[in-house]
C-alpha cells in the first residue's frame, strides 16, 4: 500500500482569493519562491504600460506618501491645484534597482538616499509581489519611513523608455543578473551594446551605473561593453570606494549574501561602477567611429564570409 504524502506546512487560506499574506505583515520567502531566471526575449505575458513616461501617476501605487508630497499651507488655499498638481507630477523614479529580486537593495538604499525615488524592478509576479509586502512591511514597521522606495513588475528590456524621460535618472544598478553562459544566449544579457545605449539616454549626464557579479568572464563581459561605449567612463577606485551604494550592492543583495554564506567562487564578488559622460548621442557618434566593430550593437563585418 503506497504510503501517502505529508502534508504541506504551508498555509492555507480559507477561500482561494484569500493571498497568504496580509497586507503589512512581513511576508515568507519560502511562499513566494520562484525559478532564479526567465528568458526576457521570449516572455510573452502580457504587461500593462504606458504609451509616454508623462501619462504615468507614480504617487497612485508606487509612492502615495512618497516625502516631497508635505501637507498644503493653509494660508494658501488659491495655490492648492497648482501645488498638488506640481507635487505629483515631480514624484518619478531616479535611482533603478534592475532585477532587484528579493528586494534587499531597493530597501536599503531607501534611507541611504532619503532624497531619491527608488524603484525596484523584476520580471517575475511572485518574487514582485514578495517584495511589495516586504515594503509594505517596512512601511507600518517604521512609520514615516520607506515612503520613498517601491516595486515594479516589467520587464527591462522592453519597456524602460515607456516609463522614464530621458535624463531622469542618477543610478542604474545590475546586481547578480543572470550570467546566460551559452553564446546563443548572450543577447539575452542585461548589459549590451544596445541596451546601454538605452541606460545612457535615460541616465543624467555624472549618472552612474552599477555593475556587480559572482561570475567572472561576465564581470569581463561588463567591462569590455561598458568601457567600449562612448558615454560612459569608468569610475576609479577611490572613487568607488568612498560610493556607499557600492558597499550596500555588495552586501545587501540576497544573492550577494548567499555568495558571502556558501563561499561559492571563493568569495569573489566583481564589480564596476561607470559615470555617464556629459554629452549627447549625437555627439558620440562620429565618420570616424561610426563603423568601428560592436558600435552600439551593430556588428560589421569586413571580407570576410559568414559561417
Amino acid at each position: 500500500m503506497a504510503k501517502s504524502k505529508p502534508r504541506s506546512k504551508r498555509p492555507r487560506p480559507e477561500s482561494e482569493s484569500e493571498p497568504i499574506t496580509a497586507e503589512g505583515d512581513m511576508p515568507q520567502k519560502r511562499f513566494y519562491r520562484s525559478r532564479a531566471h526567465c528568458n526576457p526575449l521570449s516572455f510573452n505575458e502580457n504587461f500593462d504600460y504606458p504609451t509616454r513616461p508623462d501619462l504615468f501617476d507614480w504617487t497612485e501605487d508606487h509612492y502615495p506618501n512618497h516625502p516631497s508630497l508635505s501637507p498644503h499651507d493653509d494660508t494658501k488655499p488659491n495655490d492648492d491645484v497648482i501645488s498638488t498638481f506640481h507635487s505629483l507630477s515631480s514624484v518619478r523614479p531616479n535611482v533603478l534597482d534592475i532585477g532587484c529580486g528579493f528586494g534587499g537593495l531597493t530597501l536599503a538604499l531607501s534611507p541611504l538616499l532619503p532624497h531619491h525615488t527608488i524603484l525596484g524592478l523584476e520580471i517575475r509576479a511572485k518574487v514582485t509581489e514578495y517584495v511589495r509586502l516586504r515594503i509594505v512591511a517596512h512601511r507600518k514597521e517604521h512609520p514615516g519611513q520607506y515612503q520613498n522606495c517601491s516595486v515594479m513588475r516589467t520587464n527591462a528590456m522592453k519597456y524602460l523608455v515607456n516609463y522614464f524621460p530621458g535624463g531622469s535618472l542618477d543610478k542604474i544598478f545590475f546586481c547578480f543578473p543572470d550570467p546566460h553562459f551559452k553564446k546563443k544566449n548572450h543577447p539575452r544579457r542585461i548589459v549590451s551594446e544596445r541596451l546601454l545605449t538605452e541606460y545612457a539616454y535615460l541616465l543624467k549626464p555624472g549618472g552612474k551605473l552599477y555593475c556587480i557579479t559572482d561570475v567572472k568572464d561576465l564581470h569581463d563581459w561588463h567591462v569590455e561593453k561598458c568601457s567600449a561605449h562612448p558615454l560612459f567612463v569608468g569610475c576609479s577606485e577611490e572613487e568607488m570606494v568612498a560610493d556607499p551604494c557600492v558597499e550596500l550592492m555588495r552586501t545587501e543583495t540576497e544573492e550577494g549574501k548567499k555568495v558571502e554564506r556558501e563561499g561559492r567562487f571563493g568569495h569573489d564578488k566583481y564589480y564596476m561602477v561607470y559615470k555617464r559622460v556629459d554629452g549627447n548621442l549625437e555627439s558620440a557618434v562620429t565618420a570616424e567611429n561610426f563603423f568601428e566593430t560592436g558600435q552600439f550593437g551593430v556588428e560589421v563585418f569586413e571580407n570576410e564570409k559568414r559561417a
